[in-house]
């Protein structure tokens, strides 16, 4: 069964660029270890606040995989690392949602 996971990011509104700059190091990342990545997004208008990411993997297994592979991966380290020293992410969420199919 395939599975979405949505990440619901709580950023400091103060450090968009910086949110911005995470996100995009990911874009290469992601893909590299096995996320079918849908994209990252940004407040735009209205809420100030909160961003998020949609990944897709074949299954929860697959998911488990590839979270084994990122940790494991330098420039994943490295981006996780910078995001916890400037602090720009003030709380994350992970929801797993499966498709409605016809």
């Amino acid at each position: 069964m395939a599975v979405t996971v949505l990440i619901r990011y709580r950023i400091d509104p103060f450090q968009k660029d910086a949110f911005a700059a995470y996100a995009k190091a990911w874009l290469s990342i992601i893909p590299r270890c096995g996320g079918g990545l849908l994209g990252y997004f940004l407040p735009h208008e209205g809420t100030n606040d909160i961003a998020w990411a949609l990944i897709s993997f074949d299954n929860l297994a697959a998911y488990e995989a590839y979270r084994t592979r990122l940790k494991a991966d330098p420039d994943g380290a490295a981006n996780f690392a910078a995001a916890q020293r400037e602090r720009f992410i003030l709380a994350e969420e992970r929801t797993f949602l499966t498709p409605v199919l016809a």
